[in-house]
Order: structure tokens, then sequence, then C-alpha cells
């Protein structure tokens, strides 16, 4: 079975007509807005998630393959983040102190039901690197790994290859993207959306 990374995942991968219609998976949608998190801290400027879409399908929810023909491969996603000032009637404006640089995020999934024991009921959370920087006023695109080729081949998720125990697994994906602006205070920033886990092509 190939392992490959997600980067080719993205190139390569097709979208597959849903193994499971009728279910009610699609029906959990995308929220991609900031959380009440995107105004703590102490920074003058703040991030807003714009939007969180998958990589490769740009649609909502997520449909996470964990096994395909060809292999496993990681899922990507891209978060469209832009930055704010807290005070929007400071006569003087933004300065470069004010831009945001992003250097980490933290994915953790739990389902609509209450259940979200990591390993028993959902993937494991981990966190991952990244770097951009962002002004008030501007945006930016970062791509990131919303699944781990890990998740899919630990439980709960293993036991959905070739259609084994559950059929499919609904989630929610809670994404927190971490950074500082340029006199080094901290800001962060959550946008959540729909991840539904099936072997789709099985």
């Amino acid at each position: 079975m190939n392992i490959k990374n997600f980067s080719m995942r993205w190139a390569t991968r097709s979208v597959r007509p849903a193994a499971v219609a009728g279910m009610a998976l699609a029906a959990l949608g995308v929220s991609a807005c900031g959380s009440g998190e995107a105004r703590e801290g102490q920074a003058s400027s703040y991030l807003i998630v714009e939007r969180l879409v998958m990589a490769d399908e740009g649609g909502a929810p997520f449909e996470s393959d964990v096994v395909s023909d060809d292999g496993i491969f990681e899922d990507g996603a891209v978060a469209t983040l832009s930055a704010a000032m807290r005070d929007v009637t400071n006569p003087n404006g933004p300065t470069t102190n004010n831009r945001i640089t992003i250097n980490r995020y933290r994915v953790t999934f739990r389902r609509s039901d209450g259940r979200k024991e990591p390993g028993v009921d959902v993937p494991y959370a981990f966190d991952g690197a990244v770097t951009a920087t962002v002004g008030p006023g501007d945006s930016v695109t970062i791509p990131f790994v919303m699944v781990r080729i890990q998740a899919k081949l630990e439980a709960p998720l293993a036991a959905l290859r070739f259609h084994g125990g559950a059929l499919a697994i609904s989630t929610i994906a809670d994404v927190t993207f971490y950074g500082r602006d340029q006199a080094g205070r901290e800001v962060m920033v959550t946008g959540s959306t729909s991840v539904n886990f099936a072997d789709w092509a099985g």
C-alpha cells in the first residue's frame, strides 16, 4: 500500500461519488468564521478566518477517504485568513508592527453527539507548522494538513476501511491558527468545518 504526501494527492485526486448515498452527512455545513478567540490577547490587530475549504474539492462538508485504490493519503485543506485593527477609530492607521505572522496551527476533532475521545470516537488532535504574514486590510491563503496519514492507520478510522465496523464517522474539525504581531504579542483564531470519514470508494 503506497503512502504519498498530500501535495501529490491534491494534484491527482479525483472527486469520487459519495458511496454512502442518502446519508445525512452533507447536512453538516462549513463554519469558517472566527470564534471569540479571535479577539483574545493584547495585540492591536487580530485575525479573521475568511474561508476554510478542502484543497482539491473546495466543497463542504469535507469527504475524507480512509483508503483508496492507489493508497492512503493525507487530506489537505486551505485557509484564507485576514487581519484587522481592534481600534478602527485610530487616525494614524496600521503600521508594520500590526502585521501578524502565523507560525503554527492545531486541529482537533469532535462529534455533534458530544463524543470526542481521541483514538476511540475521533482521530487524535495534532499540531502543524506554517509560516505566513498578513497585515490589516489584507488576506493570505495558507495550505495545511487537515487529516494526517497516521489518523487513517489508527482507530477509529482504520475500522472504516473496506466498510468494516461503522459505515461512516461524521466530525467537526476545529482548526486554530496561532501567531504574533511584529511586537511579539500573541494572536489566535479558530475556524470550524465538518469532516466526514468513510471508505468512499469501497
